[in-house]
This record gives C-alpha cells, sequence and structure tokens, in this order.
C-alpha cells in the first residue's frame, strides 16, 4: 500500500522552489555578463582582423590554382590572422602573467639560478638521439670525402651546449647523464674517418674556471670571452694544417678599433615572448662586452716574410678559408676574432637558424662556391643539433 503521509511532501515541492526563486534570481545576471564579454571578445577580433585587413596584413601573397588546392592561401590567411593585433596582445598578457605568477618561461626556455636562461633543447633527450648522431656524422664523412676530391680541406668545429659550460648556472635544472659524452662519441668516429674535427669545450671550460663566463645570461650564445677563446683555438689549429697551401703575404689586418660594455637583449628572452614586456617585468638585464673592429690595407710584405706571421691568401682579395655554422659564427665578433688570428679574411656564410647543414647545403650549391672554391672550409655545429630528430628542421 502507498504511504500516503508522502504526498504533503510533494505537494509541497511547488511552494518551496518559489521562495528559492529569489535566490538563484542572480544566474541570469551572470549569464549575461559571461554572454557580453564573449560578445566584446568577438567584437575587438572583429576590429583586428579588420585593421589588419585595411592595411594589407591578411591578403595572401600567392594566389593560383595550384596553390589554392594545395590550401596555401588559408594556411597563409590563417598564419596572417594569428599575426594579428589582438591575438598578439593576448599571448604578450598571458606570457608575462605566466612568468610573473609562476615563473613560466614556455616551452623552449627553462631558468636556471638568478636569471640564467637555458634552451629547452639542450635539456632533453630524443628517442632515437643516437641513430640521429650516426646519420649526421656519416653526412660529415661523406662531405669530407667529395670535398677532398675537388682539393678543399674540411674542418668541423664543435661549439658545446651552455649548459654543459655554465652547468654551475643551472640551479635545479637537470641535464641528462647520456649527454654527458655525447661530443666524444660523435667526433670519435669522424677523427677515425680522417675528417679533421675540433671540440671547443676545453678552450670554453677553461675560460669558465678562470672566473670569466664563458656563455651569456639570457642568450643562448657566448659571450665575446667565449668566441675570443673560440677563435683563438680555432685558428692555432689551422696555422698547424700542414695540409694547406703555404701561407702567402695579405694586405689586409684585422685591428681592434674600440671596446665597451652595453646592455645586450637576450635571445631567450625573445623566445620566451617576454620582450614584449617594460623592463623590471623582465628576467634581469645583461651587459655585455661589445667590440668593434676595422680591416685595414698594409703594403704587402715581400715572399720571403717569416711564415707564421702571413697570411692564408691565395689571392689578397679572395678569401682562401669559408665558414659555414649557425648564428654561433654571426655573434660576438667570432669572425672578426678568428680573421685578426689568423691575420686573413675568412667568408663568413654561416646562417641564423642554420641548424645542422642548413648553411653548408646553401654554400655548397651557391654560385660562391662554384665560382671561387676555398682552400678550407670551416664547418662550425652546435653541440645541441648533433642528435636532435632527423625531421626537427
Amino acid at each position: 500500500m502507498m504511504n500516503t503521509t508522502t504526498l504533503p511532501q510533494i505537494t509541497a515541492l511547488p511552494k518551496q522552489l518559489d521562495k528559492n526563486l529569489p535566490v538563484n534570481a542572480t544566474v541570469p545576471i551572470a549569464d549575461a555578463w559571461a554572454g557580453g564579454c564573449f560578445v566584446l571578445l568577438l567584437a575587438l577580433g572583429l576590429l583586428s582582423n579588420g585593421y589588419a585587413w585595411i592595411h594589407d596584413q591578411l591578403t595572401p601573397r600567392t594566389v593560383d590554382w595550384p596553390s589554392f588546392m594545395v590550401g596555401e592561401p588559408m594556411q597563409q590567411l590563417a598564419h596572417a590572422l594569428a599575426k594579428a593585433e589582438l591575438p598578439v596582445t593576448a599571448a604578450q598578457i598571458e606570457r608575462g602573467l605566466s612568468w610573473q605568477v609562476s615563473s613560466d618561461l614556455g616551452p623552449r626556455v627553462r631558468e636556471g639560478e638568478r636569471d640564467w636562461l637555458f634552451l629547452t633543447d639542450e635539456l632533453t633527450p630524443h628517442a632515437k638521439g643516437a641513430q640521429s648522431a650516426a646519420n649526421r656524422a656519416q653526412q660529415v664523412i661523406a662531405l669530407r670525402q667529395r670535398l677532398a676530391a675537388d682539393g678543399i680541406q674540411l674542418l668541423v668545429v664543435v661549439v658545446p651546449d651552455k649548459s654543459r659550460i655554465a652547468a654551475a648556472h643551472l640551479g635545479h635544472l637537470l641535464r641528462p647523464a647520456a649527454f654527458t659524452d655525447r661530443v666524444k662519441q660523435w667526433t670519435e668516429p669522424l677523427a677515425q674517418a680522417g675528417v679533421d674535427v675540433l671540440d671547443l669545450s676545453a678552450a670554453l671550460a677553461t675560460l669558465e674556471r678562470q672566473g670569466e663566463s664563458a656563455f651569456l645570461r639570457t642568450d643562448s650564445h657566448w659571450t665575446e670571452a667565449g668566441a675570443e677563446a673560440a677563435a683563438a683555438l680555432v685558428a692555432q689549429h689551422i696555422k698547424s694544417l700542414r695540409a694547406l697551401p703555404p701561407f702567402q703575404p695579405s694586405a689586409s689586418r684585422v685591428f681592434l678599433k674600440d671596446r665597451v660594455t652595453a646592455l645586450r637583449p637576450g635571445d631567450l628572452v625573445r623566445l620566451a615572448g617576454l620582450d614584449g614586456l617594460p623592463d623590471w617585468m623582465q628576467p634581469r638585464p645583461e651587459l655585455a662586452q661589445q667590440s668593434r673592429f676595422e680591416m685595414m690595407r698594409e703594403p704587402a710584405v715581400g715572399s720571403t716574410a717569416n711564415a707564421g706571421d702571413a697570411d692564408l691568401f691565395g689571392d689578397a682579395e679572395l678569401p682562401s678559408i669559408a665558414l659555414v655554422g649557425t648564428s654561433f659564427s654571426r655573434n660576438s665578433n667570432f669572425v672578426s676574432f678568428l680573421e685578426r688570428g689568423l691575420r686573413a679574411q675568412v667568408a663568413n656564410f654561416a646562417l641564423d637558424g642554420g641548424d645542422f647543414d642548413g648553411a653548408a647545403r646553401a654554400y655548397l650549391r651557391s654560385a660562391a662556391f662554384k665560382q671561387t672554391p676555398p682552400k678550407l672550409l670551416v664547418w662550425e655545429i652546435p653541440e645541441r643539433v648533433l642528435s636532435a630528430d632527423l625531421n626537427s628542421r
């Protein structure tokens, strides 16, 4: 039999709900605020995109049938929309808040001790790292054989990781133990195959032990002191290469004109997306030494000049040494220090973001190489790219 005592409770529910209506009356207001914010966001986005359209920032650069069929105009449009004013500003605000609240630097940068910044790439092992490194070693060996057939000598120069040399500043960050012998394991097979290879680790580590930083604190590159120490070792090694043609006199010399200390913006601050913040919100600014060099011509010396003071020119106007590599060869006056140490011009074909072989590939295909091949090709390679995934470019 049904329990009739529950009926009054059931029939009383609507009255109870009626009593609660005033309490819940704020729900529509909250919904209105959410809807209003959403509409405002849409309006700002529309204005941002309209501004970009008026200033011809959204017009696809390539509009033809083949590109349309592969979706290239839409890819260009999506890229342009991501670079419009609103998403860029929103991204800067998000990065700034993440940095201020939780010291987050995004996926590509990590903070060590006292505003020392490091590339995530230097701290991340790769699943197929050994295989990738072996593949790259074979590429170098093959190039050495190709160049040797044309009478060109190859010198491979490996720049160690900042996290290796400046390990004292890693703080809580951990560098994988598998990276300890990475440079040695990669260079040994090259040497056995007859490739002339130079590891800069010892020279830069010595600088650190002497109390001078070899790498910049907020940048991925070396300091001028590090670049100068590296260039001195490379110049000394080149002068010891007996297989090169005899040194010949040069009419040009590189002189240090002046040296100052100035504020240097760090590329890791930019990579973390913090460069748009006010200075006081960014990692501590960095002062760095900056030198200026001049190339000056001198009267050519006679052919009986001391070989140790002579130059590496086959022609006084055409450098017989070419350099390929990455932004390391384009930072902190590395090439100027190298030219001063060699007393010779160096043709610099390094590329920012050159990765492992970007600059080498571009140079070997260029008219400069085909028309005036060098006697010596110096290939600068950062340690961190040795074991990176082959498809990461």
